[in-house]
């Protein structure tokens, strides 16, 4: 019932923005004007708002009512949806049983952050030093999706553009490190689930290392390296998603119980249903407030879905798909934002051309967020104005808002956003939220910039 009392008195106020007469292009600071004009976009391709936390009405309310593309502003949403389904003490558990065959099966639950370290931690708290039975894999608690990780930009190698699962081991990705040794560069993997490798140095500027060493990556093939390297780079290191990320687990498994001493008499890996009895141990995972720290602060988009379908399944969507746990995340944010002007979730992360929202909408969560009991995560989870995440770079253009707003940015090709909390000096308090759809979206960002200072500076009139 509460939140349902919640869902109406938020749509009555975001009803009551959207309803709003268009503000007049001069009602935007001039500031935004000058910003709009150097970048060549037209105010038509902005959205604002901007509201005191104990005012009723906004102070800057600019197409407000607009559906918009909020590209990675889409994991506020995810964010306030775990919070209110799951809480910010919530942990992923891994379970781990030693079969009576002699043999080792671990269930997936989702966790996002099974990292290299924990996995080896984990195995060696197992104390064994045999198995004599196979490795049972359960990785039932997510459907998997009919999407390939290229599909969106055709850069499948990058770790960003994996594909969540329930056991996900390791962000699915190989390091690969480069290091110069006379006329070659040696580079080593790690896991080590490739031979070394070694390319020609080369004199001069270091430039675009990467594109020097010039990858062929296809899937289900390993990595080669077919290029030269500038040994004035020195050591650097370049994380890949795996070509074959469905063997990935098994592969993975097999190299970490060589390193932890466990020998394997055993060489059969199966996709398999966990045993029903209590598992020998869980490997604990982070909590939720934890994991929404590592998705927000650097925008990740895999650790973004995890959360998501972690949500949906304790939320009793069935062993939930990226498809089935959006449409979750759609109707709870029906319910928190109204269904007027109609929103669109295709996915928790925002990596998509068809979400939609509006400023006025994503203002409305923003202030039901501030007066949940569980704020303090999730305000703590944004990045920091010009101190950490992806506002850590020139920290001096955001003016008065320097280590003052929790923000998260937004990307894509066409379009730039910006929304969260500011703290202006004087100690006012407010939501603020841009965002930019335009084709020439990308030199638009010191449009939000200008919003965001003159957020800081408690939002004064025009004179």
């Amino acid at each position: 019932m509460r939140k349902q009392v919640l869902a109406w008195v938020l749509g009555g106020w975001t009803f009551g923005l959207w309803a709003a007469p268009a503000t007049p292009e001069s009602a935007l600071p001039l500031a935004v004007q000058v910003a709009l004009k150097q970048a060549q976009v037209p105010a038509s391709a902005l959205g604002v708002v901007v509201q005191a936390l104990d005012e009723a009405q906004p102070r800057l309310a600019w197409q407000a009512a607009l559906p918009m593309n909020p590209a990675s502003l889409t994991k506020l949403v995810t964010s306030l949806a775990a919070l209110d389904t799951l809480g910010p003490a919530w942990q992923w558990q891994t379970p781990v049983w030693l079969t009576d065959d002699g043999g080792l099966a671990v269930q997936g639950s989702g966790d996002p952050r099974l990292s290299l370290e924990r996995l080896w931690a984990g195995l060696r708290r197992l104390n064994l030093t045999e198995l004599r039975g196979p490795l049972r894999l359960d990785r039932s608690a997510f459907t998997p999706g009919t999407a390939e990780p290229g599909d969106f930009d055709g850069e499948p190698w990058r770790v960003g553009n994996a594909q969540p699962e329930a056991l996900l081991l390791n962000a699915k990705a190989v390091t690969y490190t480069v290091r110069v040794d006379g006329s070659t560069a040696r580079i080593t993997a790690d896991p080590p689930l490739d031979a070394a490798q070694t390319v020609p140095t080369t004199a001069g500027a270091c430039g675009d290392w990467r594109g020097a060493l010039k990858l062929q990556w296809a899937a289900g093939q390993r990595p080669r390296f077919a290029g030269s390297y500038p040994a004035a780079c020195g050591e650097q290191a370049w994380t890949l998603a795996d070509p074959d990320p469905a063997s990935y687990p098994a592969r993975l498994l097999t190299v970490l119980l060589r390193e932890a001493g466990i020998a394997w008499r055993h060489d059969a890996v199966l996709d398999a249903p966990a045993p029903s009895t209590a598992p020998t141990l869980t490997w604990p995972g982070p909590t939720l407030a934890e994991a929404l720290r590592d998705m927000n602060k650097v925008s990740s988009n895999l650790m973004a879905q995890q959360v998501l379908l972690s949500a949906a399944r304790a939320a009793g969507v069935t062993a939930p798909s990226p498809d089935t746990a959006a449409a979750w995340l759609q109707t709870w944010l029906d319910a928190h934002a109204g269904r007027t002007p109609a929103t669109r979730v295709v996915n928790g992360s925002g990596l998509a051309r068809e979400t939609r929202i509006s400023p006025g909408q994503l203002a409305a969560l923003l202030r039901w967020g501030w007066d949940q009991p569980w704020m303090p995560e999730w305000l703590a989870s944004l990045p920091v104005a010009g101190l950490d995440g992806t506002l850590t770079r020139q920290p001096g253009r955001f003016g008065g808002a320097t280590g003052r707003a929790h923000l998260k940015t937004g990307s894509l090709r066409d379009v730039v956003a910006l929304a969260g909390i500011v703290h202006a000096p004087s100690g006012k308090r407010w939501v603020m939220v841009a965002v930019v759809n335009h084709p020439q979206a990308q030199a638009a960002r010191g449009v939000l910039d200008a919003v965001l200072r003159w957020t800081a500076q408690d939002a004064p009139p025009a004179r």
